[in-house]
């Protein structure tokens, strides 16, 4: 690309500030198709951009890897050197975290906007000529209006001449479907105010992705698309799992009821799918960060109304886990549990906000030994989990296997928790014959043959399907009482069966 006469900058040098799991999938596709670009991916965390050098990427991503070998050191860099990345790019995509604060003002729900805002003034710092400043990260609306600030401010405070032009393009992909959303996505999102600008990036896209696909709005509305897409998709989830409590209740089939409504066209069947509940890095952090704006705004009954999905996922979690404390006799203590995976999701290794989380938690208050196979996470993610979120844990309860076989020998249940697609095809006859009797297993995602595992042997608890009515009351009295319990903060005080 060659210089844009509106804008007089160089359009041939993208840099990507962030080398996590959206800068990196992104700015690899776009090396891919755009091969007159250079992209340089820039982060100062050097074992990350080591290993993005190496044959190990940092992040697992069907696909990933051969897009990475196919273009880098040709036309896609990975590199610490934030200052030169700065310097020589000519459009800047600032692809950071932005988590939920932890303290202050806004505590719990605000976005933590440090990482964006020092992005802000690292350009600031090193910028030697006019660029277009690219928000890639999911962020509050208005934040473009404060890194245009803080750019504006510091250029004016060294009387410089060079001009910001801030754009918001935020990403929609679903981790472990990354490379195909990116490949042939919905819908390219971009905001922005200056239309020559928004025209550099949307012929970047149109290399590969159909212009009646590249969608063009104002900053704000591109900001709050994204915190919308994510609400509007977690809500789905909180729906039926909220149904699949009440199936287990009436004696109706969340399967079925997902069926019958997923086929009503206006409704579609994605995300209608029961599970122990949703995880991952956006849906709870960007729905709290809704809340918040919400509230800023005044607007105290819509902020309930969404802060409702994610008090539902925790009721789905917990309910979930008290009800296999129930079945196991009221007791886990001293038990062993096979947890197959861990991730939040398949396809990824990604332990963010995870629904293990809390399951396992919780299993382990009671006294569980928790045994965990997870074909893509590493006990030391998962432990780094439990620190970020305070949760202390004593490794002689958590292990992690290095095949299902071993956490299922001499386990008194196993719990499925992600929908990992080896899952299906396990021989559960093997496992079933060295558990300990009887053998329980809870499926947390409604994703293997129960009427099989029940010819095998086992008890099989699944989501939105009653079992007998036989103690059917009582367990569900004491799933109520033991959720009231966790959420009151006595984890270890479970109430005792009626």
């Amino acid at each position: 690309m060659a210089e844009d006469p509106t804008l007089g900058i160089r359009l041939n040098r993208i840099c990507c500030i962030g080398a996590g799991y959206v800068g990196g999938p992104t700015m690899a596709t776009i090396a891919l198709k755009c091969p007159d670009l250079q992209v340089n991916i820039v982060d100062m965390n050097e074992p990350r951009i080591a290993a993005w050098n190496s044959d190990n990427l940092p992040i697992y991503e069907p696909g990933l890897d051969e897009v990475v070998k196919a273009c880098r050191n040709k036309n896609l860099f990975f590199s610490t050197d934030v200052k030169k990345g700065i310097e020589d790019a000519d459009i800047i995509f600032a692809s950071v975290n932005t988590p939920t604060k932890t303290q202050g003002v806004g505590k719990g729900r605000a976005a933590d906007l440090r990482f964006i805002e020092s992005v802000g003034r690292t350009i600031a710092q090193y910028a030697n000529r006019s660029k277009i400043v690219i928000e890639k990260s999911t962020v509050p609306i208005k934040t473009a209006e404060a890194i245009a600030r803080v750019l504006t401010a510091n250029e004016e405070a060294n009387g410089g001449r060079k001009n910001f032009w801030i754009l918001s393009n935020p990403e929609f992909l679903a981790e472990g479907t990354a490379m195909k959303d990116l490949d042939k996505p919905d819908r390219v999102l971009i905001g922005g105010q200056e239309q020559a600008a928004i025209k550099v990036l949307v012929d970047i896209y149109a290399h590969w992705v159909p212009r009646e696909k590249i969608l063009t709005t104002n900053l704000w509305s591109s900001e709050l698309s994204k915190l919308v897409a994510n609400a509007m998709l977690a809500q789905r989830v909180s729906s039926i799992n909220s149904i699949s409590r009440l199936c287990e209740r009436t004696g109706a089939d969340v399967k079925e009821v997902s069926r019958a409504i997923g086929t009503d066209s206006r409704i579609g069947p994605k995300f209608l799918n029961a599970s122990v509940g949703f995880g991952g890095s956006c849906f709870q952090k960007d729905i709290l960060n809704l809340v918040y704006i919400c509230q800023q705004f005044g607007l105290e009954e819509v902020a309930a109304y969404w802060q409702q999905v994610v008090d539902m996922n925790d009721h789905q979690k917990i309910a979930f886990t008290s009800k296999i404390i129930s079945a196991l006799f009221n007791t886990v203590t001293k038990k062993k549990i096979a947890v197959l995976g861990f991730a939040f999701k398949k396809d990824t290794g990604d332990v963010r906000e995870t629904p293990a989380l809390t399951v396992c938690d919780m299993l382990m208050k009671d006294g569980a030994l928790v045994h965990v196979y997870d074909p893509k996470v590493e006990i030391a993610d998962a432990l780094q989990e439990f620190k970020y979120h305070d949760i202390e844990v004593n490794q002689s309860q958590f292990i992690f296997t290095k095949s299902p076989e071993e956490a299922c020998d001499g386990a008194h249940a196993i719990i499925i928790l992600t929908e990992w697609d080896e899952f299906k095809s396990y021989d559960y006859e093997v496992f079933y014959q060295k558990m300990m009797k009887p053998a329980f297993l809870f499926d947390g995602r409604n994703m293997l043959d129960h009427k099989v595992l029940e010819e095998i042997g086992f008890e099989v608890h699944a989501l939105g399907k009653a079992r007998t009515a036989k103690n059917h009351s009582s367990e569900q009295d004491f799933v109520l009482r033991a959720s009231s319990a966790y959420l009151d903060g006595k984890l270890g005080a479970y109430p005792s069966s009626a």
